[in-house]
């Protein structure tokens, strides 16, 4: 499917998953998206594992309702972006503004704290379900749910359903998930 013309932001902090930043930036990329990379700030930021990314943008200076869609990865990283009000705003502002907004792993914090959850059908890392519970949303142990403008996975072995759950949703199509 071909995203010309489609604006996606990827939100990256310290301690991210490898997997889960990079493998939707290239997906995105491979279905032709504009791709901005969203950080705290305009600087270089570090994998768990040592993985260097630059961000092209400081959040500070990006709206979430400015893109098609917002991505934010998993791995220990949401856990720092939720505590910056411009990352958190991102996220807010994308959802309010009926853009779509998709989570994986670790990254379904960032919806609570957007309070962006409450009533929608939601997954995340098991260890976080009672966080988004607790938000409001109805957590569901599925590899990706799809709940109107909110797309939301487990971990990085759900990246192609994920990530393909997001090229679709962009290029208008009903995203088909396993029941």
């Amino acid at each position: 499917m071909n995203l010309t013309g489609k604006h996606v932001a990827v939100l990256v902090e310290n301690n991210y998953q490898e997997m889960e930043v990079w493998y939707p930036i290239y997906r995105m990329q491979e279905a032709r998206a504009e791709v901005t990379i969203v950080g705290p700030a305009a600087e270089r930021y570090v994998s768990k594992l040592g993985y260097p990314v630059v961000a092209d943008t400081a959040a500070a200076h990006a709206q979430g309702s400015a893109f098609d869609a917002v991505i934010v990865p998993g791995g220990y990283a949401p856990d720092l972006m939720r505590v910056n009000p411009a990352m958190v705003a991102i996220v807010r502002s994308a959802a309010v503004s009926g853009k779509l907004v998709a989570a994986i792993c670790h990254g379904s914090w960032m919806l609570v704290s957007a309070d962006v959850i409450k009533g929608k059908r939601v997954t995340g890392a098991p260890n976080i379900k009672d966080d988004l519970r607790n938000a409001g949303g109805i957590y569901e142990d599925k590899e990706v749910i799809q709940d109107g403008k909110i797309i939301t996975s487990r971990k990085p072995g759900d990246l192609p359903a994920f990530c393909a759950a997001i090229v679709k949703a962009l290029a208008g199509w009903e995203v088909e998930l396993a029941a």
